[in-house]
This record gives C-alpha cells, sequence and structure tokens, in this order.
C-alpha cells in the first residue's frame, strides 16, 4: 500500500472548522463522522501538552464534569429534566440506566452536538456552548457508532487523528504505538479497517479519542452490540484508563460492566439522576446481601407478594417467581409459610429495578 498523506496545511489557525477544514477525500466512513473540533493555538495560549495546561486542570476544586438544572427538549417530550450531575477528576463514573432514560441526549449535550435548553453546563471548568472549543480539545469522545475510515489502516487512522488533535509531531510515533499497544493492535497497524474484526474495530474507535491523551473520555455505550467476549476484551482498555489516571464517563445500559468498571455509578431514569454511589455501597444500601426468589404455591403470585411485603420486605418479579430483597433478614416464622427459594447474590439490577420499576436490558 503506498504511503499515507495526511491532507492537513501548516501554519496557524484551527485544523478543523465548520467551512475552513482542508479538503478530504469522501470515503467509506470518512466522511459520515463528525469531526473533532480543535482549538486554535497562537503563541500567548498554552499548548495543549504544556505543564501549565496539566497544571491548571490538576486543581483540586475544579470537577471535570459540572452539570446544574440541565433540561433538554424536543417537542413537547422532555430528554432531559433538571439533570443535576458533579463528577470530580480522575474517576470512572457509570451513567446506567435502561434506553430513553436521557443518557446519550446528554452525551451530545457535553460535546456541544445539542444545546441545552435550561441549565448549567462546565467541563474541566469551561462553560458549555461557550467555550466547547476548548473543552472539546481537553477531551476524547468515543461514539456510540462505528465511523472508522474503513480504506485506511489502523496506522492511518490514528495518525490522521493525530493531526486533527493536534499531537505534536515529535510525539506522532510515540501516541500512535501507545493507542496500538492499548488496543493490542500492534501487529495490526497495516490491516485495513474495513478487514478487523468487530471487537478490533472497536477497540481501536477507543484508542484513537486517546491520542492527545485527554484529562477527560467520553464514553457512550462503549460496547453495546458486542458479544460478551469483546465486551471483556474492551474493558481492559477502560481499565488502562483508569490506570492512567483520566476521568471516564461511560453511559451503559448493561448491569455488570457498570458494577465491574465504574469507581461510582449514576443510576439514570426520566432524564434524571435518581442515586449514585459506588455499585457496592448502592447494592447494601438497597438490596442487602441475598436475594431469594419464591415460586406461589397455590395461591398465586398476587397473593405471595403481598404476604411477603405485608412483612416490610421489597420484592421484584423476576418472571414467575417472586425475588425479596435483603432475604438474609427474612423471619424464620415466614419462611416456614414459603416455598424452598432459590438463593443468589444481590446486584445493581435489583437497585435499579427497585428504584424505578424499570429493568435494563
Amino acid at each position: 500500500m503506498p504511503p499515507f498523506r495526511c491532507g492537513v496545511p501548516r501554519g496557524p489557525g484551527p485544523l478543523i472548522s465548520g467551512t475552513g477544514s482542508p479538503p478530504v477525500r469522501k470515503t467509506r466512513g470518512f466522511s459520515s463522522y463528525p469531526r473533532p473540533t480543535v482549538v486554535p493555538m497562537t503563541s500567548s495560549e498554552p499548548g495543549l501538552h504544556t505543564p501549565d495546561r496539566v497544571a491548571a486542570s490538576a486543581a483540586a476544586d475544579v470537577p471535570a464534569l459540572h452539570l446544574r438544572g440541565v433540561v433538554k427538549r424536543f417537542g413537547s417530550f422532555t430528554a432531559v429534566d433538571g439533570l443535576d450531575l458533579e463528577v470530580p477528576q480522575g474517576i470512572v463514573l457509570g451513567l446506567l440506566g435502561p434506553n430513553g432514560a436521557g443518557k446519550s441526549t446528554t452525551m451530545k449535550m457535553l460535546t456541544a452536538q445539542s444545546m441545552a435548553d435550561e441549565g448549567e453546563i462546565r467541563i474541566l471548568g469551561h462553560e458549555i456552548p461557550a467555550e466547547s472549543k476548548w473543552a472539546r480539545a481537553r477531551m476524547g469522545v468515543v461514539p456510540q457508532h462505528d465511523n472508522l475510515d474503513e480504506e485506511l489502516t489502523v496506522e492511518q487512522n490514528l495518525r490522521m487523528f493525530s493531526f486533527l488533535y493536534r499531537v505534536p509531531r515529535a510525539r506522532r510515533g510515540e501516541a500512535i504505538a501507545r493507542a496500538m499497544r492499548i488496543a493490542q493492535l500492534s501487529d495490526r497497524g497495516d490491516t485495513v479497517v474495513e478487514d478487523l474484526s468487530g471487537g478490533m474495530r472497536r477497540r481501536l474507535l477507543i484508542v484513537r479519542a486517546l491520542l492527545h491523551r485527554p484529562e477527560l473520555v467520553l464514553m457512550d455505550e462503549p460496547t453495546v452490540g458486542l458479544d460478551p467476549q469483546v465486551r471483556q476484551d474492551l474493558w481492559g482498555v477502560i481499565d488502562a484508563l483508569r490506570q492512567e489516571g483520566a476521568t471516564v464517563l461511560m453511559s451503559t445500559h448493561y448491569i455488570e460492566e457498570a458494577e465491574r468498571l465504574s469507581d461510582e455509578v449514576a443510576l439514570m431514569a426520566a432524564g434524571r439522576i435518581i442515586e449514585r454511589g459506588t455499585p457496592t455501597d448502592l447494592v447494601a444500601k438497597y438490596a442487602g446481601t441475598t436475594v431469594e426468589e419464591y415460586l406461589p404455591d397455590g395461591e398465586g403470585i398476587d397473593a405471595l407478594e403481598a404476604r411477603i411485603r405485608g412483612h416490610g420486605f421489597t420484592t421484584r418479579r423476576t418472571g414467575t417467581t417472586v425475588s425479596v430483597l435483603r432475604a438474609e433478614e427474612l423471619p424464620q416464622s415466614l419462611r416456614d409459610r414459603l416455598t424452598v427459594p432459590l438463593r443468589r447474590a444481590s446486584n445493581l439490577e435489583d437497585v435499579f429495578v427497585t428504584l424505578t420499576g424499570e429493568s435494563v436490558e
């Protein structure tokens, strides 16, 4: 394959803008993705990779994300309804909720693809949308849908974005090598993206957003539609981000993913945060340590559930059974009147269903 040449002009000025972007051949994939916004830098502005920028962002009193009273409407439908969320630097926060909870709409507002109707949004201290260019230069965005350029190789895709993210020339090779190493694609640099497996493509999509070592990474449903083995491979990439100290906001509707990867979880439903905490603390608070599932014995499932609730216990229906939360506290007098249960450990799904009445698919 002939050597790749990126048509990015030298000299001052933004690499990407609305009408002044350098001409790029429209190939399958490339023409469809929103181009990252990179701030023009002059000699009087701190560089993206300079120590003064890092020191400024490291201030403990500046949260990575600050949302207060955020509202987004689509006609008569309110997708985000008075959202309050603050994320400190250096943690992985899982935004957990079912489809339609408002997660993707929130992500679009954070990246200025959609404007909030009400409320305040700040990213690393930058007001959105007024300072969205500065914010975008300091964060990486992993979209929900694959928008890689299929006609370029792995290395060429990464090199393209190293230009767009203004990675200094002297660091481009190192940045690309690091990205391929994190994605476990070091031996695939010359492979055309079209020939990669689904899991490889998703890993490449994630590390593409890490080329400029962003202080904040936004991931919108990063493993949606992937098989369990591929999802677990991607978890290793997100773990690597945590170890490097990056702040990650990851929206997901996979319970196991939120429990496995998140330092904290924010449960979202109907456009707002309904509860937040560490997975362990949330489970302990709302579900205890054990859940027992009971089959009705002649009396019917409604009567069984009413009897258990009458003793002050929280229940949820799981198919033809009634699940009892905090089952370790059931009195023996009640147990004697129930069938033999199926016991399991409490989990975050028990918490979510208890708080919202919705299941997470």
